[in-house]
């Protein structure tokens, strides 16, 4: 029967384990939900659905142009998926078509800089909600708290990178 505990980890620590869990668990469920979003797109005066965010931002991120099948493995969604929101981010303005210099054949999307301006609409709102939660916490608080969520990021996604190249299930 398998066990419910991380292996190589001291019962002490299963508790803090638990701990971090329910408070991602919690932050992601108040930060996904649809309430939310629609407060965050209204303030912001973006008028998108929940399933383009992400797919902005990345774009947003990105060095350059992306193919619409890396885009969909980057999110780890389906390519169609993807088609349906960037044929609706193409029809509002944000996203533009543009061809694959390694292959005629095929078209990478890049964003339009009403599409980067949205994005970064919806960040100074985020980043305004984020200052006013943390109203409270010292500036050296805020920094420690940047430091750790980021190094757990890198460790997440390191982590996953390294289990999809093993080919190692979720347990």
């Amino acid at each position: 029967m398998p066990s419910s505990q991380p292996r190589n980890t001291a019962p002490a620590d299963i508790a803090d384990i638990a701990e971090i869990e329910r408070a991602l668990t919690r932050i992601s469920h108040l930060l996904t939900r649809a309430k939310q979003h629609d407060r965050t797109v209204a303030a912001a005066g973006v008028p998108v659905d929940r399933a383009a965010v992400p797919l902005l931002r990345l774009l947003a991120d990105a060095d350059g142009p992306m193919r619409p099948g890396e885009l969909a493995t980057r999110l780890a969604v389906e390519a169609p998926h993807v088609t349906r929101q960037l044929q609706r981010l193409e029809k509002a303005g944000y996203v533009e078509r543009v061809p694959d210099p390694d292959d005629r054949r095929a078209q990478r999307i890049r964003l339009r800089d009403s599409g980067r301006e949205a994005v970064e609409c919806l960040r100074a709102v985020g980043r305004r909600w984020m200052d006013e939660a943390l109203s409270g916490w010292s500036g050296e608080e805020r920094r420690l708290l940047a430091e750790l969520v980021n190094r757990m990021v890198d460790d997440f996604v390191a982590h996953a990178a390294e289990r999809d190249h093993f080919g190692i299930a979720p347990k």
